[in-house]
C-alpha cells in the first residue's frame, strides 16, 4: 500500500530543513516508507546512505559518527535513532555545514519528548512527521480496520488467526525488547499487567491512585508507566479543555489506546463476534473513531482535547486550531439522538457545530448545529 501523502510530507520537510524525523510506533511502516521515498526520489537524491541501528554492522560503522558521516553526501537515512540519541549533536554540526549538499532522514520509535536530545540539538533544523498505522482514509475497510487495528502486518494478515498471533507477538516484543532498548528498566510483567488494567480505563478519566492500589504500585510509578506508553505511541493522554465559565470542569486527562487492534488483543477479543458481544464495544468505537478523526484532520497532540464538567456535561473530542474549534461525539448506535450534554457544550463552548460519528451509512442533520456523520462522508474541517 503506497502512502503517498507521507512521501509528500517528507519531501516538503527536507525542502525546508536539513533534517526530517519520521516518528511512530515500531512496525507501523517507517522503514518501508523511507525506502519508498528513496526509490521515488533518486533523481533529487542520487546518492543514498542507509544506517539501521538494529544492524550490528551499521552500529560498528557509526562507532566514530563524525568520521563516518562527514564523508557522506546526498541523503543519509538513520533508522531506529532512539537507540543512539547521542548522534544528534553530530547531525547538528553536519547539517550546519553548507559546503556539502546533504540531508538527514531519521526514523524513530519514540516521541520527540522521549528522544530529548533531538529537540535540544536540532532546534530550527528539524521537522517532525508522525507516521501512524493505517487509517480508514487509506484502507476504506472500516470493519477490518476496527477489529485488527492499523499495523500493516496485522491489517494485511491472511486471516483473523494470523492477525491475532502477530499482535500477541508484537505486544510481547514491545514489552521484553523495545522498552529495555530505550534504556527503561521495568519488569515486563509489571508493565503488561498495567497495560491490561488500562483496557478498563480506555476512554475514561484516568485515576492513577485507583490503578496503583489495584496493582500495589505507587501513584508516581503508575504515572511513569502511563507516560512511557504514551511516549511510545501506544496510548493517548487526551488533555482536558478549560473554558472561562462558572461551572466546575474536569482537570484530569483521559486515556485511550491508539490502536484498536492492540486494545482488542489485550481485552481477549479475537474477532467480530467477540467484539459485538463485549460490554466495552462503545468505548472501543469511541477510541477507534477518535484516532481516525485526529488522523483525518492532521491534528497535533497539543490541538486535541476533551471537555467535561463536574455536572456530567461533556464532549468526546475538541480539536482547536488557532481560534477555530471542531467538536465531535462518537456514538455506537444506529440512531444517535440529541442529548442535554450536547446542548450545554454548544452553548458553553460557543460551538458552530457538533459532528456525531456513528457506524451507519447516512449523513443527516438532527438540528441546525448537530449533524450525524458516517465515516465515509467525514471531511477535513
Amino acid at each position: 500500500m503506497k502512502r503517498l501523502e507521507y512521501i509528500k510530507k517528507i519531501k516538503e520537510a527536507l525542502n525546508i530543513h536539513p533534517v526530517a524525523a519520521l516518528l511512530g510506533p515500531r512496525q507501523c511502516g517507517k522503514t518501508t516508507l523511507a525506502r519508498e521515498y528513496i526509490s521515488l526520489l533518486k533523481t533529487e537524491h542520487p546518492k543514498q546512505n542507509y544506517f539501521d541501528l538494529e544492524n550490528i554492522e551499521d552500529i560498528y560503522r557509526l562507532e566514530n559518527p563524525m568520521l563516518a558521516l562527514s564523508q557522506l553526501k546526498g541523503l543519509i537515512v538513520i533508522d531506529e535513532i532512539q537507540r543512539r540519541p547521542e548522534l544528534f549533536p553530530t547531525i547538528r554540526v553536519l547539517a550546519d555545514d553548507k559546503t556539502i549538499k546533504r540531508k538527514f532522514l531519521v526514523l524513530g520509535s519514540a516521541s520527540r519528548d522521549l528522544i530529548k536530545q533531538s529537540s535540544e540539538s536540532l532546534a530550527g533544523r528539524i521537522q517532525y512527521i508522525e507516521l501512524t498505522p493505517f487509517s480508514f482514509k487509506e484502507t476504506k475497510d472500516i470493519k477490518k480496520l476496527w477489529i485488527r487495528g492499523g499495523f500493516p502486518r496485522s491489517y494485511l494478515a491472511k486471516n483473523e488467526k494470523e492477525s491475532n498471533l502477530w499482535r500477541e507477538s508484537y505486544i510481547q516484543t514491545f514489552l521484553e525488547r523495545d522498552i529495555p532498548n530505550l534504556g527503561i528498566q521495568i519488569p515486563p510483567l509489571n508493565l503488561r499487567r498495567f497495560w491490561m488494567m488500562l483496557t478498563h480505563y480506555h476512554g475514561n478519566i484516568c485515576n492513577y491512585s485507583e490503578i496503583g492500589r489495584s496493582l500495589s504500585l505507587t501513584h508516581k510509578t503508575v504515572r511513569n508507566y502511563s507516560d512511557i506508553l504514551s511516549s511510545t505511541f501506544m496510548m493517548r493522554q487526551l488533555q482536558p479543555w478549560y473554558e472561562n465559565i462558572s461551572k466546575r470542569q474536569v482537570k484530569s486527562h483521559k486515556l485511550y489506546f491508539r490502536d484498536s487492534g492492540i486494545l482488542h488483543s489485550l481485552m481477549g477479543i479475537k474477532g467480530n463476534d467477540d467484539l459485538l458481544t463485549d460490554p466495552k464495544i462503545g468505548a472501543s468505537w469511541e477510541g477507534f473513531m477518535l484516532e481516525e478523526v485526529i488522523k483525518l484532520n492532521n491534528a497535533r497532540q497539543e490541538e486535541c482535547f476533551f471537555w467535561s464538567t463536574q455536572s456530567n456535561a461533556e464532549l468526546d473530542l475538541l480539536i482547536v486550531k488557532g481560534n477555530k474549534k471542531f467538536a465531535y461525539e462518537f456514538k455506537y448506535t444506529d440512531h444517535p439522538k440529541i442529548t442535554k450534554s450536547m446542548r450545554i457544550a454548544l452553548e458553553d463552548l460557543s460551538l458552530d457545530k457538533i459532528n456525531i460519528i456513528y457506524p451507519g451509512r447516512k449523513t443527516y442533520k438532527l438540528d441546525e448545529k448537530i449533524q450525524v456523520t458516517c465515516l465515509d462522508e467525514l471531511k477535513v474541517e
